[in-house]
């Protein structure tokens, strides 16, 4: 039992820094949890399907790695288009006005699932061009791999979409547990596939992209099932979905658009600096995509507090409570650092039994141990202000300004110094991830700057329903 002072003691730090007029630190509590192990399972199932894939040789790993960068870069359009429902189903939350909740998640879907089936259809159209443009110097048999995956990838994109869609409206009203329950339906499916078609039947990467068909169908089914028979806050029906609101379409790609060409220039440059890597070798792919996984375990807590916090700052800035968007956000943003220096200390320890997963040569491990070591002190000073911080703009309608300066960075900075370190000095993918850590503190420092001026809570989205100037949103 803990003592009555301690608990008392507590209690007050939570409700000093994660309480407010507009909600409380229980209701961000409740909020967060779900997300956190949500994000816990998400990296940790996805940190065993790597290393079970890598059971089918380095060309099997080297090749889904490479897909997974241009995954992200294209699957991440219609995840931003789902932010930006999000964030509008939150401030018409915060507003109080319950009538455009509803619609607001509704126009989401529709966005999102047209976006993923032309995203579907293209990749499907020109994989192998695509593939050749990207990592035409790929070793053949990684080439091969690649194919099979990327047009499994793309069969599987409006499912994933659908998931997503329903996902963010939710989180936009706080049933952050509803999408912890539909991510562990996919992602727990997806390894339990993986057991039956990788390691059982030794399908490799083919048997890779059937279950990720698969689990992200099964979860779109249920998503649609919950939302149209289960869900007693949305109320949307299937003939909402398919009505187009242009106004809130507008609303929504206000947001969404923004995000969403973020996204393809922040991951197009990440697509760079992985073609830099293809052309070091087999070795150096292995290197980079096992350290990316290694990042991904450090960053569990810290994505969970930015998730959390978009729906924290978008209800209080539809409620106009902008001391405590202010509020939860700088709390947020040392509560973050804290999480990544502890999961930084929990995680050194175990090096080599997670490393081991992968069964890496012997010749890369000094540069995947480094490379660890140096990512985890530049994530704890420089995660924070570089992710987190823009969460929090975008959830206040700052979208526009947040996704300049990520796409400027990200090309001016990490792009250009990543082939100059990395190609041109000769210090290969250390070279790469130094110049991504660099890009951090760039970036990081413009969105302080702008934090700390009114210019990003100015935006209004939306209007609060008739009466009702505040609400006790979540």
């Amino acid at each position: 039992m803990i003592p009555l002072r301690y608990k008392a003691r507590w209690q007050a730090w939570l409700d000093k820094y994660f309480s407010g007029e507009s909600i409380d630190y229980r209701q961000v509590i409740s909020l967060f949890l779900p997300i956190l192990i949500d994000q816990a399972f998400l990296v940790g199932l996805s940190l065993v399907n790597t290393a079970m894939i890598s059971s089918s040789g380095v060309a099997a790993i080297s090749a889904v790695s490479m897909v997974d960068s241009l995954n992200m870069f294209l699957v991440n359009v219609f995840v931003a288009l789902a932010t930006g429902g999000t964030v509008v189903v939150a401030q018409y939350k915060g507003s109080g006005n319950e009538k455009m909740v509803s619609r607001a998640a509704a126009s989401s879907l529709s966005a999102v699932t047209l976006a993923a089936l032309a995203i579907s259809v293209f990749v499907l159209l020109f994989y192998h061009p695509i593939l050749k443009l990207l990592f035409g110097t790929a070793e053949p048999e990684v080439f091969n791999y690649a194919g099979t995956y990327l047009v499994g990838s793309g069969l599987s994109y409006l499912g994933i979409a659908i998931k997503e869609a329903i996902s963010g409206a939710l989180r936009g009203i706080g049933r952050t547990r509803v999408t912890l329950g539909l991510s562990l339906i996919m992602n727990l499916s997806y390894v339990l596939l993986n057991v039956v078609f990788v390691h059982f039947m030794e399908m490799g990467v083919l048997g890779m992209s059937v279950a990720v068909n698969i689990s992200r169908y099964l979860a779109a089914a249920c998503a649609l099932y919950y939302l149209l028979r289960m869900d007693a806050s949305l109320r949307i029906q299937l003939k909402d979905v398919l009505a187009w609101n242009f106004s809130m379409f507008k609303k929504i790609m206000f947001i969404g658009l923004p995000f969403a060409a973020e996204q393809l220039f922040f991951n197009g440059g990440k697509i760079i600096t992985q073609i830099y890597i293809v052309s070091l070798g087999t070795y150096a792919i292995a290197t980079n995509a096992i350290s990316s996984v290694l990042a991904m375990l450090l960053q569990i807590p810290a994505m969970a507090l930015s998730t959390a916090l978009i729906t924290v700052v978008g209800q209080c800035v539809g409620s106009r409570n902008i001391q405590d968007a202010r509020k939860f956000t700088k709390s947020f943003l040392w509560l973050n650092s804290a999480a990544l220096g502890l999961t930084a200390l929990l995680l050194l320890p175990f090096f080599k039994p997670v490393v081991g997963l992968f069964n890496p040569p012997a010749e890369i491990m000094d540069d995947l141990y480094l490379i660890m070591v140096i990512n985890m002190a530049a994530q704890v000073v420089l995660w924070s202000i570089s992710f987190l911080l823009p969460a929090a703009l975008r959830a206040a309608g700052d979208s526009r300004f947040t996704s300049i300066s990520s796409m400027l960075t990200m090309w001016l900075v990490r792009v250009v110094l990543g082939y100059v370190f990395g190609i041109t000095l000769g210090y290969g993918v250390l070279g790469v991830w130094a110049a991504m850590q660099l890009e951090w503190g760039v970036r990081g420092t413009i969105f302080l700057w702008r934090y700390r001026g009114d210019r990003w809570y100015k935006h209004r989205l939306v209007e609060p329903a008739s009466g009702n100037k505040t609400s006790k949103a979540l």
